[in-house]
């Protein structure tokens, strides 16, 4: 089922967790000469997988590079995003032709032509001979990814109270802004489980430093927000800021922590904090050193953090910076014409995450030196890593949140991710349609993205259809960027509308949260495509607007404005679930086939699978009020496999699944 290929001398990069023998044999399904592996496609080839990128549920057609980048644009013409996700499923199945994964193990740029450059060829490139490639057979899609799954290692699980609503920005100042938030939110009536803290909490945007005059008597302050059933959760950055007597960065510089340039000299960029150096996470010394840092927060009662530019991101290095303004200087004393105007006027532009800096730093590896850029795609990952590492070892019964912007695959075993700075546009909202099976497929079950767009102002209808899509994702945060309208619920007219909405969220959860840790525990998938559960329905296949959540129901969200519903495929014979405007539930049978659907501002309309049921609660203030006596299935069954845990420790296991009845 699983094949293993291994070309020169792979770095080893911890994604897998099977121990496989590698093969012998020629690569099947693939040709490969000059770094350059070529795959011929047939005219109905579909290609599934690269977890986060643009564009749609089938690559087909476009070129992405699994290469980490910091780039807040997430347009049409993107080749990579956050994450580097290099798993694909090509399906050429329909002409009795081939079905097969491939994961192509490897740390550096790698690009993925899929039929871009000629419409009947699939071409992957590298730049240099190291890799190691793993082949995975199965009869069905969904069986492909299960495989996988098993030979990556089973998906994060996150604390039970991170599945309910929560709220965040850039930034909440002060303590005085949050506890603000926090009553808005309870005068509303709107459930809340979380409130996030961005950069600002921060002294000088100094890792594992609290603000004393912004926040001050932090521990104190945590606990009285978790007395109010509301946890913060603070960031970590990547960068730690070069200041005499700042703590952790002079005991990094004592040890040698810090990623090096090629003479062994810290090597310094530009940051939030401004001049700043990068812990050398791959270092494991480093790494268990850095995560320890955690514990001065979770000593204080925080019980989630979000991992942030760790691609790595960098605004300047100082090298970079000294030739900048040499260049500038030197068009000070010219006519700028057509040719050098632009390219003046983007000379700092140039400086941010240039791949001149990133050739320039280098790891401790076991003591061998090891360029950034042979290894760029891990430092995410290994922040990770390391840090739900140190989770586990100083409390190792107690789950931890923690989500992370930069990934490979390998990080979905220690955290989720968000999708990074999408923005106030309603494409966005099919985007992160079309992002969360991908990502499922390569492991990152909890996951979700920005809810109503980071960048830009959202509007109120924007809003309520972006948290129509988001009640169903796993993560369900709400962020908005600095200097960008409110995008609180309560800052909207008829804020009933939004607790309608939210409030749904919280009598799903008995639904999502079983249907996730199925996933997890069976490596399977909570968000798939349509033809992933209808193999062979050749419009199930082409239909890239309406995804499988769980085992019993499929959404087709609305995406554009002023719209007031939309055309829907129904597969087979369904349920039709909607939440009305006044919370109540109405269930109609609807046969398959297409239909126009009618989905007001303030409702919700989902779909039930026949001979499927689902359980819903009554609403709750957070997750951990939630009381599962008032549970009622609805749908055509009488049955449903309910999974319930303490939502706190590790004990998770698929023992805990129990079978209610209407």
């Amino acid at each position: 089922m699983i094949k293993k290929f291994v070309f020169n001398n792979p770095f080893k990069t911890y994604a897998t967790v099977l121990d496989i023998e590698s093969c012998t044999d020629t690569l099947p399904y693939f040709e490969y000469s000059k770094r350059k592996f070529t795959y011929k496609m047939s005219d109905t080839t579909c290609v599934y997988g690269l977890g986060e990128a643009v564009r749609g549920i089938n690559k087909r057609g476009w070129i992405y590079e699994g290469y980490c980048s910091d780039d807040p644009s997430h347009t049409e013409d993107k080749r990579s995003l956050y994450g580097a996700h290099n798993f694909l499923i090509i399906d050429d199945k329909q002409n009795d032709g081939n079905l097969f994964g491939v994961f192509f193990d490897y740390p550096a740029r790698i690009t993925f032509d899929i039929g871009y450059s000629n419409p009947s060829i699939l071409e992957v490139s590298i730049e240099k001979d190291d890799i190691a490639v793993y082949i995975i057979e199965g009869n069905t899609k969904r069986e492909i990814v299960r495989n996988f799954r098993k030979l990556i290692g089973m998906s994060y699980v996150a604390p039970k109270w991170a599945f309910g609503y929560m709220q965040s920005r850039w930034s909440y100042f002060t303590k005085d802004d949050v506890i603000r938030i926090a009553d808005d939110y309870e005068e509303s009536d709107i459930p809340l489980d979380a409130i996030f803290l961005d950069i600002d909490y921060m002294e000088r945007f100094k890792d594992f430093t609290i603000h004393d005059e912004r926040f001050p008597d932090f521990e104190q302050f945590v606990d009285y927000m978790k007395r109010r059933g509301i946890r913060l959760v603070p960031i970590i950055d990547a960068a730690v800021k070069v200041e005499d007597d700042y703590d952790v960065y002079e005991e990094g510089r004592k040890n040698g922590y810090f990623c090096k340039d090629k003479d062994g000299n810290d090597y310094v960029v530009g940051v939030w904090p401004g001049r700043a150096v990068f812990p050398d996470f791959l270092n494991k010394d480093a790494g268990k050193w850095f995560s320890d840092k955690y514990k001065i927060l979770t000593d204080m009662g925080i019980e989630g953090f979000w991992n942030d530019m760790n691609e790595p991101a960098i605004f300047y290095s100082d090298k970079g910076l000294d030739k900048a303004f040499s260049q500038i200087e030197k068009y000070r004393e010219i006519s700028l014409d057509a040719n050098t105007f632009f390219d003046c006027r983007d000379v700092f532009p140039r400086l941010s995450n240039s791949q001149d800096d990133y050739n320039s730093f280098y790891h401790n590896v076991d003591g061998k030196q090891i360029k950034h850029n042979d290894v760029h795609n891990l430092y995410g990952y290994f922040m990770t890593k390391t840090a739900q590492e140190g989770f586990m070892r100083n409390n190792p019964d107690k789950r931890t949140l923690l989500f992370s912007r930069a990934s490979y695959i390998g990080a979905h075993r220690y955290g989720g991710i968000w999708t990074g700075d999408n923005h106030s546009w309603w494409s966005h909202i099919l985007l992160c349609l079309k992002q969360m099976p991908s990502l499922n497929m390569c492991g990152f079950v909890y996951s979700g993205c920005d809810l109503g767009g980071f960048n830009g102002n959202c509007t109120r209808d924007l809003l309520l259809r972006y948290l129509s899509l988001g009640i169903f994702t796993p993560l369900m945060r709400n962020h908005s960027a600095c200097g960008t309208k409110d995008q609180e619920c309560f800052a909207y007219s008829d804020v009933k509308d939004f607790k309608n909405i939210i409030d749904f969220r919280y009598r799903l959860i008995p639904y999502i949260y079983s249907e996730y840790m199925k996933a997890v525990l069976n490596d399977d998938m909570y968000i798939r495509p349509l033809s992933f559960d209808y193999e062979n329905d050749e419009m199930a296949k082409n239909i890239e607007d309406q995804v499988m959540v769980g085992q019993s129901i499929m959404i087709a969200p609305v995406y554009t404005q002023n719209a007031d519903g939309r055309y829907v495929y129904i597969p087979e014979n369904m349920t039709q679930v909607r939440l009305n405007a006044d919370s109540t539930i109405t269930q109609t049978k609807i046969e398959k086939g297409h239909h126009y659907v009618n989905v007001p501002l303030n409702e919700i309309v989902f779909f039930i699978k026949e001979n499927h049921c689902i359980p819903l609660c009554d609403s709750a203030k957070n997750v951990d009020s939630i009381d599962y006596s008032t549970i009622k299935l609805i749908g055509d069954a009488d049955t449903y496999e309910l999974y319930t845990d303490d939502g706190i420790t590790t004990q998770y296991s698929l023992d805990n699944i129990k079978t209610i009845s209407k």
